[in-house]
């Protein structure tokens, strides 16, 4: 026998709307009360396995309210009859439950039940939970009919259940992704200010002003040993601390930190350690991760966040490695500044450099296998479902996942371009032009740059720094600007090389006190350089304009450029973008 056409019709609605929901514990709850509907039971009850597939690690039930669930104790785990389905994952129906050889009997306050019905879901041809009913309404045992539709509920809730964990997964892979492309994205900004300026004051505030946005604390403060104290070089957020600010390495969580080499989240800073925060922040600090800022196993100081901004919950697991991945970055500057000899110094910076490249390759290698397996998996669960809708939720899967390849080739290609490296700074502004191009932007570039070797190559750090600068405007104008047009002049004139960006965007206002990440890095970048900078924002567009020397770049100290910035320059980078 088979279910009445009004039944099999609902049955068609229910997966229709199982398919279409993505949360997990939403789809098992829908399935609970379907199932019940389906075949008029009293109760209803989901069991969900442990991974060995010995016992019930999870327990869902409907009919029986909270309070007869606490009189009744933990939840069973899959002995007596609800193990029929763990050693035999096949349906089960009885018409009365204390007649089985395998009943337990209830427990004291657990209802009496009768007529009984469970089948398995399976999940890829394995058991992933068992579906239980109980008491069919009416006194009546549970029928064939009602049998074939627990069945074919289960089958459904089977495909359910996968598609939303897919779909889970699949969002908690693209969040990693993306936390992970920001850590990067801030770790080659620290590389190449590490690697244009020499000076650790500024790359230590850049890191700071990185982890603090990154982590979303409310203050983060970058402190290195002194002796046996820890003396705070860089601060970030709300934290204002006087000039010289130092904490002993003892009694002190930092120091702690320092000592063992090892990360720690504070939930709740001890009243000492409250005190010890208050002296470096101007305020009283609750909460706190820290990180130590260690280069081949040398512990040279602690990087700490205080406090996540409200409404963030509090700092997680994601935030630690965040913060670590930064403290790595802060150890390999403070190690290169630390370098006596300019010989040294070169070769460190080579070695970041390389680092950066072997970044790339392992996002190729790795990050862009695991999205196409998992591409393979999604497009091999869309030939086993049948619902329409599951069929369209899977390919907008497997676009998506489609569309972040691609993302992330880009992102290999922006964190070190192989066209730089091999060919010349006016090669790789071409190639980057175009492929913005590509995403509908008109662009108009003038470059009037030699070509590498014709005898005027201008330094490596150089084409860096102005490919950059160029690569993060027009980032900036993608972002913000709304513009349908951009004109891109780079020139060697004599002895500078000068940079100016123009879009027919909304602009912004250049008044405002909020330092977005692309005018900030283009900010670090030309004053590291020791070149000048000028911008110009309004209804009509915006226009970017820079000049730097045409030698090698090398500190400001070094150079004689030690002079701060023009107020004027940095009153314009007051800007929301």
């Amino acid at each position: 026998m088979t279910p009445s056409d009004q039944t099999l019709r609902r049955l068609l609605d229910v997966g229709r709307s199982l398919v279409r929901e993505l949360d997990p514990d939403t789809v098992l709850d829908q399935i609970l009360e379907e199932a019940r509907v389906a075949t008029d039971a009293r109760y209803a009850a989901l069991g969900v396995l442990n991974e060995q597939r010995t016992e019930l690690a999870r327990f869902i039930t409907l009919g029986v309210d909270e309070h007869a669930q606490e009189r009744i104790g933990g939840p069973p785990r899959g002995r007596g009859v609800l193990g029929l389905l763990i050693s035999n994952p096949a349906p089960v129906r009885l018409d009365e439950i204390s007649s089985h050889p395998q009943s337990y009997g209830f427990p004291g306050e657990h209802p009496v039940m009768h007529s009984f019905l469970g089948v398995p879901i399976m999940i890829r041809g394995q058991a992933w939970g068992n579906l239980y009913l109980a008491d069919k309404r009416g006194g009546e045992p549970f029928s064939e009919d009602d049998q074939e539709a627990a069945v074919i509920l289960a089958d459904l809730a089977a495909t359910a259940i996968e598609n939303a964990r897919l779909y889970r997964d699949s969002e908690r892979r693209r969040e990693q992704l993306e936390h992970a492309v920001m850590g990067l994205e801030a770790a080659r900004d620290i590389a190449d200010a590490t690697a244009a300026a020499f000076e650790l004051e500024r790359v230590l505030e850049l890191v700071a002003t990185r982890a603090n946005a990154l982590v979303s604390a409310r203050s983060v403060l970058i402190l290195l040993r002194a002796g046996d104290q820890l003396e705070v070089c860089a601060a970030a957020g709300e934290a204002l601390p006087a000039s010289n600010v130092r904490l002993p390495v003892a009694q002190s969580a930092s120091g702690r930190v320092v000592g063992t080499g090892r990360p720690e989240r504070i939930e709740q800073l001890s009243e000492t350690q409250r005190r010890l925060a208050a002296d470096a922040l101007g305020y009283e600090a609750r909460t706190a991760l820290l990180a130590p800022i260690s280069y081949h196993g040398d512990v040279v100081g602690v990087m700490t966040a205080f406090d996540r901004l409200p409404d963030r919950g509090r700092f997680s697991e994601q935030d630690e490695d965040m913060l670590r991945t930064l403290a790595s970055s802060a150890a390999t500057a403070v190690a290169i500044t630390r370098s006596v000899e300019k010989d040294r110094l070169r070769i460190a910076i080579a070695s970041s450099e390389a680092e950066r490249r072997r970044w790339a390759r392992e996002l190729h290698d790795e990050t862009l296998q695991a999205l196409g397996g998992l591409r393979v998996l999604l497009a091999s669960a869309l030939r086993r479902i049948d619902p329409e809708l599951t069929a369209d939720a899977v390919r907008q899967a497997i676009s998506d996942i489609e569309t972040a390849i691609e993302n992330l080739r880009a992102i290999i290609s922006d964190l070190r371009p192989s066209l730089l490296d091999d060919l010349g700074l006016k090669p790789a502004i071409e190639a980057l032009i175009e492929r913005r191009r590509a995403g509908g932007l008109e662009i108009v570039g003038e470059l009037e740059l030699p070509d590498r070797g014709e005898g005027d190559d201008l330094p490596p750090e150089l084409e860096t720094t102005v490919y950059r600068l160029v690569q993060e405007a027009l980032t900036n104008v993608v972002k913000h600007a709304s513009a349908t047009e951009v004109n891109i002049c780079v020139r060697l004139l004599g002895a500078q090389v000068t940079v100016e960006v123009r879009d027919n965007g909304v602009g912004f206002d250049s008044s405002a006190e909020t330092v977005g990440f692309g005018l900030a890095g283009i900010r670090e970048r030309i004053y590291i350089a020791g070149g000048t900078f000028e911008l110009a924002s309004g209804p009509d567009g915006t226009l970017l304009r820079a000049s730097i020397a045409a030698r090698p770049v090398g500190s400001r100290r070094s150079s004689g450029l030690d002079e701060p910035a023009p107020q004027g320059i940095a009153d314009q980078l007051g800007a929301t973008r």
